[in-house]
């Protein structure tokens, strides 16, 4: 299972999927990770693209039992998380901007599921994810009143942006759980009333 580097891990694959499938038609763009606070400053590429993970919650739906590696050892439930990201396409150009987010759009609805293979590969730790993981990634759109709070703090420089969630994000603990032997008897004292 996913170690804490998970989040890291999860925003550079998104970031290296789009990186990977562009392949030049609307000229150099840059595809960086983001905060909130970049879109106020000069940190945001004059072309390209960013990921801003600006929400993380705790995935309710998810069974939180005991996790068990496969040599038995059982460890404190994994912390099931879902990872909330604007993606935003910038240019000077208006158009080349809208064509960009389009593309974009495309890219990642046609790899909505991310393997543990792609999900792994961008940070210099190779095991961030366990072979048999993967996360969902989904268009999740933010009502007015959410979109204005995000991009209250960065007036004027709102931007045209997408938002997605990537579901289930499991960060795994590394305490074990230790169990005492089986009970094999009982023995129940009485005790003895004084008189």
């Amino acid at each position: 299972m996913a170690t804490v580097n998970a989040i890291a891990a999860t925003t550079a694959a998104i970031l290296g999927l789009l990186q990977d499938g562009y392949h030049g038609q609307f000229g150099t763009l840059t595809f960086a990770p983001a905060q909130i606070n970049d879109f106020a400053g000069d940190k945001i590429p004059p072309d390209g693209v960013t990921l801003c993970l600006y929400h993380v919650t705790v995935n309710a739906t998810r069974n939180r039992s005991p996790r068990v590696s496969s040599n038995g050892t059982r460890y404190r439930p994994s912390l099931p998380v879902d990872l909330q990201y604007l993606l935003t396409a910038w240019s000077s150009n208006a158009e080349k901007q809208q064509r960009v987010l389009g593309w974009a759009l495309r890219q990642l609805e046609d790899n909505p599921i991310l393997p543990a293979g792609l999900l792994n590969r961008p940070l210099r730790e190779a095991d961030v994810f366990s072979a048999d993981e993967a996360v969902e990634l989904a268009i999740d759109p933010l009502n007015l009143t959410d979109f204005t709070n995000v991009w209250d703090k960065v007036k004027p420089r709102i931007q045209t942006s997408v938002a997605y969630i990537a579901r289930a994000v499991l960060i795994d603990s590394d305490i074990e759980l230790h169990e005492g032997l089986p009970v094999h008897t009982r023995v129940f004292e009485m005790a003895k009333v004084l008189s």
